[in-house]
């Protein structure tokens, strides 16, 4: 026994000692992979001297001679920090990531091959000017540079060794697609559409026209058409590669007026997906043409949101209506035929080849109509439709985002800003704009259809040229405002029309409570300083509350005749309507809200159709305003009425939350399970890559209804909110201030990898001096060999 005793002890020291010797094998080989940031570095692609200096929060200031060595200088930053999200996403979009994960990738590649991201951008590239295409091969040269160094010095980043390939070239039509996706993660409808076909014939009448946002009453042919010609939906989506329903965002402006310095305040902070690293990646570039900072999507030229010298500027998304889907009648033998006016048209049939990982290459076809592709047979079931959905999307015409972006960064005016805009087609965004001669606007940007017929809330015929667009709303009629005499300007995802306007934008409107909880704030303060802006920001006071909270105490006690929730309703009662960390009653309403949706629909549709419903939120909001309003509607009769329905959705919510967090009430707060994630797109593979590649989950308050927005996903997590929060006082743009969750670099062994993971969910923000002089800054300087 000894002996075993001595063996066994002996073998287990051995395994420690090889554990550890593989651990320190492991971080010397991922430390090695860490970018150069200090000293002097030969280099081949600049003509002359560029320096570098990163900050003590990461971001990199870029001081070059010329917009040429700049932008190459820029590549070559961004792919030090970034290269592997770059990788990532030029795959994604371009529907090539099974050829490095396998083929668990190969639905995400169909259906992005079939959204034709990257044709989209092929064809933008040929409409633009010499000097876009410049910028763009500019940028390339430098990303490339530290692609060569990089796989020659064998310092590639760990992720490319985990997934065994190294990266491309890039090209400049790899930016494009990037921007693409980016119009897709931003701009849709083409799933309410689906949706609503879909309970078209499913529900009677009275049923459906409670699943409209505003029913389409004189659109006798449009539903005829939807009705006779029945296209699959369920089982034939993948709601989860669906962009989330609302990437909203908010943004204000305040007059010098209301200000404590005189000049104009201006915030922003986009809300997307939260992950590692961030979707943003935050720069300074300077040259003697230019001296612009802010954020860039890693993979893209120039800076997109932030400000220069004399102007800043900021986005919320518009959310306009700009993919509309076609019923495509196909022939019955003819294959890629489809009825257009009588006769029978030819589709465009792109014979493509999605290569896997570890198996054989999987053929695949792209069919495209007059419309756009057809995307209702991406899961390519063996079988002959009677019809089928194909697309029209404002995105896969050849856009000029770039251009506008390289315009609005050399902007001095807000005339000069406007004109720029008239660039950026697709996606369609709310741009708050803020100058030092005081000047403050708005102007919504973008490509946004005319129709023929119908208000882009159903699928029309494709086989009469009857239905279409007939053009864009002109760029001088979109929606814009300068200098209110209110002296602020916001948007948050909210109507930004009244009915006056003659054009059709969208009825699918973010609900209005972060947007009223911002106006609130603006137009009762005044002597704003840019710690009151930061403080909006993280504002948690939920509206959402404000508005249905008293009635719905009121259903349960009618039906509670036992008095089994007094407790619980007491704690609603006596809440401040704060979204706080601490408190419990957060945890209950937002549980409620959300149980009214899955008892209301969750049971009357499949499953997939469920999670593709457009709305559940306003659809909900508008079933409570009826019920509370004595209106009528079929879907609250089968609920046996407002309070009944009401109350069985708490009972529920409350059986839910004692199962998950126990039964003492007192002991219940929402950072319990509202907890901020920023996700690494490996960490899923694993346990171990999930502790080394996320941050530790944090609780949080705020939700997807507050200023502080951090919406949630049904076990908890926070994955989507203020991507980047800015806050600038135009009094004085050579310091402005930032957050980017949850940091600069994507090197796992960079102090700036999750540095600000604690300060997105504290508000704690980070100066950035728009010079090259940065306090105890790292500087790298590139010299061209030779010189």
């Amino acid at each position: 026994m000894g002996r075993f005793k001595k063996i066994t002890l002996w073998t287990l020291s051995i395994l420690s000692i090889v554990v550890v010797l593989v651990a320190i094998f492991a971080n010397a080989y991922i430390t090695k992979s860490k970018p150069l940031i200090a000293g002097e570095h030969q280099v081949s692609f600049v003509d002359q001297e560029v320096v570098i200096t990163r900050d003590h929060n990461g971001v990199p200031h870029i001081n070059a001679a010329s917009d040429e060595d700049l932008y190459r200088a820029q590549g070559y930053v961004q792919a030090q920090d970034r290269l592997f999200q770059m990788d990532l996403a030029r795959r994604q979009a371009s529907g090539r990531l099974a050829e490095v994960i396998g083929d668990k990738a190969v639905d995400t590649d169909k259906l992005f091959r079939t959204f034709s991201l990257r044709n989209a951008a092929e064809a933008s590239y040929e409409g633009y000017g010499e000097h876009a295409k410049a910028v763009l091969g500019w940028y390339a040269e430098g990303v490339n540079a530290f692609i060569e160094e990089a796989t020659s010095e064998k310092k590639l980043s760990y992720e490319f060794s985990l997934l065994g390939y190294e990266p491309e070239e890039w090209t400049p039509i790899d930016s494009l697609t990037i921007g693409k996706y980016m119009a897709y993660d931003l701009g849709g409808r083409w799933q309410p559409q689906a949706f609503r076909h879909w309970a078209i014939n499913a529900f009677p009448e009275e049923k459906i026209k409670d699943l409209f946002l505003t029913y389409p009453e004189n659109a006798e042919s449009i539903m005829t058409a939807n009705k006779e010609h029945n296209v699959a939906v369920a089982g034939r989506f993948l709601p989860e590669l669906s962009p989330p329903e609302f990437n909203g965002s908010n943004n204000w402006v305040v007059s010098g007026e209301k200000t404590a310095s005189g000049k104009p305040l201006l915030a922003d902070d986009p809300h997307l997906g939260l992950s590692t690293p961030s979707i943003w990646y935050q720069m300074h570039l300077q040259s003697p043409e230019q001296n612009v900072e802010g954020v860039i999507f890693a993979g893209i030229p120039g800076i997109i949101l932030g400000n220069n010298e004399e102007i800043a500027w900021g986005v919320t998304n518009v959310g306009p209506d700009v993919q509309d889907l076609y019923i495509e009648v196909p022939h019955p033998s003819k294959k890629a035929q489809f009825r257009y006016d009588g006769k029978w048209e030819q589709a465009e049939v792109r014979n493509e080849t999605i290569k896997v990982k570890g198996a054989e290459d999987i053929p695949y076809k792209v069919i495209v109509t007059k419309h756009g592709p057809i995307i209702s047979d991406v899961m390519y079931k063996e079988e002959d439709p009677d019809a089928l959905f194909s697309m029209q999307w404002t995105a896969l015409e050849p856009t000029l985002e770039l251009e506008a972006i390289m315009e609005m960064n050399k902007s001095s005016d807000w005339e000069g800003f406007e004109k720029a805009l008239e660039k950026f087609h697709a996606p369609a965004q709310n741009f708050v704009f803020a100058s030092k001669d005081g000047t403050i606007a708005y102007k919504a940007n973008g490509r946004i259809p005319i129709r023929k017929q119908g208000d882009a809330q159903l699928a029309v015929p494709g086989d009469s040229s009857d239905y279409g667009w007939k053009g864009y709303i002109p760029y001088d009629e979109l929606p814009r405002v300068v200098n209110p005499e209110e002296g602020f300007i916001a948007t948050a995802n909210n109507e930004v029309v009244d009915e006056e306007y003659p054009y059709h934008i969208t009825k699918f409107w973010a609900q209005p409570y972060r947007f009223q909880r911002i106006v609130e704030v603006l137009r009762e303060g005044d002597n704003f300083t840019v710690e009151d802006m930061m403080k909006l920001q993280m504002d948690q006071k939920n509206l959402y509350a404000a508005e249905f909270l008293h009635s719905m105490i009121g259903s349960v006690e009618n039906e509670d005749q036992s008095g089994e929730y007094k407790e619980v309703l007491n704690t609603l009662k006596e809440w401040d309507q704060v979204d706080s960390k601490d408190s419990s009653a957060p945890l209950i309403f937002h549980k409620w809200m959300k149980q009214l949706q899955i008892d209301m629909f969750r049971e009357e549709m499949p499953a997939d159709v469920y999670e593709l419903m457009p709305g559940k939120n306003q659809i909900t909001d508008e079933l409570l305003r009826k019920g509370y309003s004595g209106e009528e509607s079929v879907w609250l009769e089968e609920k046996q009425g407002i309070d009944q329905w009401v109350y069985d959705s708490f009972s529920n919510a409350m059986k839910n939350i004692a199962n998950d967090f126990g039964d003492k009430q007192q002991k219940w707060a929402w950072g319990d399970y509202h907890q901020l994630t920023f996700p690494h797109p490996l960490a899923s593979a694993s346990p171990i890559l999930a502790k080394l590649l996320n941050p530790e989950k944090q609780p949080i308050g705020g939700s997807n209804i507050t200023v502080q927005a951090a919406a949630f996903k049904d076990d908890g997590s926070v994955n989507h909110g203020a991507s980047w929060r800015f806050v600038a006082d135009l009094d004085d743009l050579t310091k402005t201030y930032h957050v980017v969750g949850p940091g600069q670099s994507g090197h796992l062994k960079s102090k700036w990898f999750h540095d600000q993971a604690e300060d997105w969910a504290s508000g704690q923000y980070h100066e950035t001096l728009m010079s090259q002089n940065v306090p105890d800054g790292r500087v790298l300087t590139l010299q061209p060999i030779g010189k």
